[in-house]
């Protein structure tokens, strides 16, 4: 099939990155289309009407993109399934004690499946957005997930949800361009998006924070418990488990001859451990939910590099896969932010191999006196 007869939605967001996939495609040859989708946001919440990803403005400059592109331009409601799948999702984490990233389940439940099924739909090919990462095939006849060329941006942390049945339908066309490169492509392009800044946070908060969104919509995972030491020794009261972070130094609300640290949170007693910095990190994480890009893990045990966040470098490690749903990791060196609802993603090189997302911490490795978790977290 020649690139003339091949269909490809690009997915448009009005920023510079997926304004250039779509430039790029065009001047490939292929049949383009573009598409946006209109998310969920907490109208009650800040006074924001819209999405951070989806706002009046982004959405003109997406269309005015299409529009000297000539390409066609739609309009996609993803509103109810956004809000039942990734905000729901957000949610219920935060109740069950994890830290989450809503990011991962958008691109497992809407863009690569939702998106992606309306884009086949219309008879594409293609599914192609603005990620900083690489598809490439594989010797088998199989699809690779690979890191973005400028590392700086990679995405391939977020994307490591993807299987071989949505990288055989999608390109990520800026993935061989640094940052740089891709805003020069569009002043050359003459697409009026090359200095726009890059979208951060949460999409969805409105103009709030995390913190008053779970306040408005989950009251309960905000009670107040105790916050302790590792010998179960009592140092103050806590504002909610979701309101803290593991490694977070600041804003705890007690006094310590020595800098004091989250070290975890305890569900289980809605309590936060707090301990020194020399307790803080552990060698050792259980991840569940498990995705494998190929379609199985590579082996039951074998050396990679694994990615606890998705700004964290990439640290050797020995995974055991467990069954078809669940991993371990035993890093080399002990991690300080290993936060359950965080991805644990894994790498060999710059090929992504999948990862899962990281489990609670078992309510026993929080003794009585806290001592068995101080172990277990050296």
């Amino acid at each position: 099939m020649s690139r003339a007869d091949t269909r490809v939605v690009v997915a448009m967001s009005g920023g510079v990155d997926s304004s250039v996939a779509a430039a790029l495609m065009v001047r490939a040859g292929y049949e383009v289309v573009g598409m946006m989708m209109r998310l969920w946001t907490d109208e009650a919440l800040g006074g924001a009407e819209h999405n951070r990803c989806c706002t009046p403005e982004q959405m003109r400059d997406a269309r005015r993109i299409a529009d000297k592109l000539g390409i066609p331009f739609y309009v996609l409601d993803s509103k109810e399934i956004f809000r039942s799948t990734v905000v729901q999702y957000f949610i219920d984490q935060h109740r069950d004690g994890f830290t989450p990233n809503p990011c991962l389940e958008c691109n497992r439940h809407i863009r690569f499946d939702w998106l992606l099924n309306n884009a086949l739909a219309l008879d594409a090919d293609y599914l192609a957005t603005g990620h900083y990462a690489r598809i490439s095939a594989d010797a088998a006849g199989g699809w690779n997930l690979r890191r973005g060329l400028d590392e700086e941006k990679d995405q391939s942390y977020v994307l490591s949800v993807m299987g071989q049945t949505q990288l055989s339908r999608t390109m990520f066309p800026v993935g061989e361009y640094h940052k740089r490169e891709v805003r020069a492509l569009a002043e050359e392009l003459g697409l009026n998006v090359a200095g726009k800044k890059d979208s951060q946070d949460l999409c969805f908060l409105g103009n709030s924070d995390y913190r008053d969104f779970l306040r408005l919509h989950a009251p309960d995972v905000m009670r107040p418990g105790q916050i302790v030491n590792t010998h179960g020794e009592l140092l103050g009261e806590h504002r909610g488990l979701a309101n803290y972070t593991i490694g977070q130094r600041k804003g705890l609300g007690i006094s310590a001859s020595e800098p004091l640290y989250v070290l975890a949170m305890n569900p289980y007693k809605n309590a936060l451990v707090v301990g020194t910095r020399d307790q803080l990190g552990r060698d050792r994480l259980t991840a569940d939910n498990a995705n494998w890009v190929s379609g199985a893990a590579p082996a039951r045990n074998f050396r990679a590099d694994v990615k606890i966040r998705y700004r964290a470098k990439a640290q050797p490690a020995t995974i055991n896969v467990g069954d078809t749903n669940t991993f371990s990791v035993k890093f080399d060196e002990p991690q300080r932010d290993v936060t359950p609802g965080q991805a644990a993603v894994i790498y060999q090189r710059d090929n992504c191999l999948g990862g899962g997302v990281i489990a609670k911490f078992a309510e026993n490795e929080f003794s009585r006196d806290y001592e068995a978790f101080a172990a277990s977290a050296g």
